[in-house]
């Protein structure tokens, strides 16, 4: 990760305390991410996961066809902790969120009875949005809240063991495709640094990756006249990049505005209000949110 990335959980903490005065509209849903990104974070300190290996010979293949290190089926993750954090996240909404109380409620009441939560993320990783759609109906709730509480009870996992595979890729070949060079997902953030470098953030793993400084990431178009932006006078370290030709936007945070630590979950979130004006524009985001409700 970079030096100007929150990295622990005080960091963590003190990285919301300054967006919260800074953006005060933002400080009731920030009260309860602050205390998922908290949970998360120590049960990231708690994972134990075995190490994947890949073999030089197949991460050569991989280099050469420019495909990721790992297909999203084949993270490991800690089933124990991450049911742990299931639970606990489900609790904190309880608590904290009045609008997910009741959902969070009815969860924890299937989770004592028959639901398995590591049944739940077996069918994220694999993708069966079926397996969601029939739970969600017969908890009656919404299927985005169940997925919510199972790719956040994930999260930890996933990002540790992206740290661990990134140290498979190759400093000296630059990674310059619009998804993920460990997991293959589209990014969800845009991050300018000194000297005007960019990288994006993957919006599964949260893994980090240098990119072309003007270029879409989901469509690879670099024709200036169809990349544009927008940013508010009140708020010039944050923006919208959009792309006419495939209609889509992902937000930048410049790092050389910024005067705290980044926490990439953290800044999704405190720019919601941006996602919105640019849906009102007629642009859509170019990945599927997991992490928010």
């Amino acid at each position: 990760m970079n030096s100007y990335f929150a990295l622990t959980s005080e960091q963590v903490k003190n990285a919301v305390t300054a967006v919260i005065n800074s953006r005060p509209v933002y400080a009731e849903i920030l009260d309860f991410y602050a205390a998922v990104f908290n949970a998360q974070e120590a049960s990231k300190g708690r994972l134990q996961l075995q190490p994947l290996e890949l073999s030089g010979e197949l991460r050569a293949a991989k280099a050469r066809e420019k495909l990721p290190l790992i297909g999203v089926e084949e993270f490991a993750y800690d089933e124990k902790e991450s049911a742990a954090l299931f639970v606990t996240l489900c609790r904190l909404a309880q608590e904290a969120n009045p609008t997910l109380a009741a959902t969070a409620g009815t969860i924890l009441t299937a989770v004592e009875a028959t639901l398995k939560p590591a049944a739940l993320f077996e069918g994220l990783l694999t993708g069966n949005e079926a397996l969601f759609e029939n739970r969600a109906d017969d908890l009656e709730i919404e299927k985005p809240v169940l997925g919510f509480f199972t790719y956040n009870s994930l999260k930890p996992s996933l990002c540790a063991c992206a740290d661990q595979l990134a140290v498979y890729l190759d400093s000296q070949e630059p990674w310059l495709q619009g998804y993920c060079p460990v997991c293959g997902n589209a990014p969800i953030l845009s991050i300018l640094e000194e000297e005007g470098r960019r990288k994006l953030v993957c919006g599964f793993c949260w893994q980090s990756w240098s990119a072309k400084r003007v270029y879409c990431p989901y469509c690879d178009s670099s024709q200036n006249k169809e990349l544009h932006y927008f940013y508010s006078e009140q708020e010039k370290d944050s923006r919208v990049d959009l792309c006419d030709h495939c209609k889509k936007y992902i937000k930048t945070i410049d790092s050389r505005k910024v005067d705290r630590l980044i926490y990439p979950p953290l800044e999704h979130i405190a720019t919601m209000h941006l996602d919105m004006k640019a849906q009102e524009m007629g642009f859509n985001p170019g990945i599927r949110l997991f992490m928010q409700v």
